[in-house]
C-alpha cells in the first residue's frame, strides 16, 4: 500500500485528489496539510467527501510516514517549500504546481505526461505534473512531432472550465461575470506554451516554428477543449494522420482516437484525453479535450504516482463520464 501525503489540501486539485485516492486500491492517505484548515474536517473543504472520510486537515509534516508527496501549492510554491523543508529521500515527489516543468541545470524533476515520457516516469523520483492547457495541446501535437511533420508556426485556440482559476474567487471566476460570458487572456503569452515547445522539440528538436495559442475563459466548470491548425503536406490525405494518431496512442492508457468529432462532455470527470483529425487541403484540423482537473491535473498526478510505484497506471482511475 502506498502512503501518501498531500500538501497544500484546501484547492480544487487537492480536493479532486483525495476524491481519486480515497478509492485508490493501492493507496493510503496518510496526512493533508493545509495550515488555514488546520483541525478542520476535509468535508468541511471539499464537501463531495461526505460519507467517504472523517480525515481532518493538519498543520503538520509527517514526511517520514508516507512513500509519496504531492504537492499542489501555487505556482512558486512548491521551490519555496523545498527551500525551508528537508524531505526525505526516500519520499517521491509529484508536484503540480509549475515550477520544475522546464529542463534547467540541477533540476531532477522529471516531466509527467505520461504519453511522452512513461518510461523516464517510472523510474523517476521527482515528477513535474504538466499543465492543464499543455496536457490537452501536446496530446494534439505529439504524434505530427514524433514523425517531424509541425511545419511553421501552429495555431492554437482553446477553451477552459472556471476551476482552470483556482478556488480563490476573483473578478473573472465571479458567476455573475462568467455566466453567459466568453473572453480571451494571455494571448500569445500563456505560461503554458514553454512546456509545450519543450515537448515538441523533444521529439522534433529542428522544431523552429511558435505556438500561437489564444485562451478563452468559458461560462462552464470543467473541461478544455482545443484546436490546433497545422500546416501539411496537401498530398497526404486524412486517413494517413488517423492511422498515424491511432498508431501513437495505441498503447495508451488514458488517451484514445476517435473516429467522429469529439465533445467536452465526453471526458468531464474522467482522466480520459480524445482526439480527432480532419483535412482541409494543406491544413490539419486537430481537435483535443480533456478534463482540467483529472487528466489536467489531479487524475494525472495518480497517474504520474502510479507509474512510479510500478502499479496498473489505471489504478483508481477508472471514472466514468456524464451519460448525458
Amino acid at each position: 500500500m502506498v502512503k501518501v501525503g498531500i500538501i497544500g489540501g484546501a484547492g480544487y486539485t487537492a480536493g479532486e485528489l483525495c476524491r481519486i485516492l480515497l478509492n485508490h486500491p493501492e493507496a493510503e492517505m496518510v496526512f493533508v496539510n493545509s495550515s488555514s484548515n488546520a483541525g478542520n474536517k476535509l468535508t468541511d473543504v471539499h464537501e463531495g467527501l461526505y460519507g467517504e472520510t472523517d480525515l481532518v486537515f493538519t498543520d503538520q509534516l509527517p514526511l517520514d510516514e508516507v512513500d509519496v508527496i504531492f504537492f499542489c501549492f501555487g505556482h512558486g510554491k512548491s521551490a519555496e517549500f523545498l527551500s525551508t523543508h528537508k524531505v526525505p529521500e526516500r519520499v517521491k515527489i509529484v508536484d503540480l504546481a509549475q515550477d520544475f516543468r522546464l529542463a534547467a541545470p540541477g533540476n531532477d524533476y522529471v516531466y509527467g505526461l505520461p504519453e511522452l515520457q512513461r518510461d523516464a516516469i517510472a523510474g523517476a523520483a521527482h515528477v513535474a505534473n504538466p499543465g492543464c492547457f499543455a496536457t490537452c495541446i501536446q496530446l494534439g501535437l505529439l504524434p505530427l512531432a514524433a514523425k517531424g511533420l509541425l511545419r511553421g508556426d501552429v495555431a492554437v485556440n482553446a477553451i477552459t472550465g472556471s476551476t482552470g482559476a483556482g478556488v480563490k474567487p476573483g473578478a473573472t471566476t465571479h458567476f455573475s461575470w462568467r455566466n453567459n460570458n466568453l473572453s480571451v487572456y494571455k494571448a500569445f503569452c500563456h505560461q503554458h506554451v514553454p512546456e509545450i515547445l519543450q515537448s515538441l522539440k523533444t521529439l522534433q528538436p529542428g522544431f523552429a516554428g511558435a505556438v500561437d495559442f489564444i485562451p478563452y475563459r468559458g461560462d462552464f466548470a470543467r473541461g478544455i477543449f482545443a484546436t490546433e491548425v497545422v500546416r501539411v503536406d496537401e498530398s497526404l490525405d486524412v486517413e494517413y494522420f488517423v492511422a498515424l494518431y491511432k498508431d501513437f496512442y495505441k498503447d495508451a492508457a488514458f488517451t484514445h482516437y476517435v473516429d467522429k468529432a469529439i465533445d467536452m462532455k465526453q471526458v468531464v470527470n474522467t482522466n480520459k484525453a480524445l482526439v480527432h483529425v480532419d483535412k482541409f487541403g494543406g491544413k490539419l484540423l486537430v481537435t483535443s479535450t480533456i478534463d482540467n482537473l483529472l487528466k489536467g491535473a489531479s487524475g494525472q498526478a495518480v497517474q504520474n504516482m502510479n507509474l512510479m510505484f510500478g502499479l496498473d497506471e489505471t489504478a483508481g482511475l477508472r471514472l466514468k463520464p456524464s451519460a448525458f
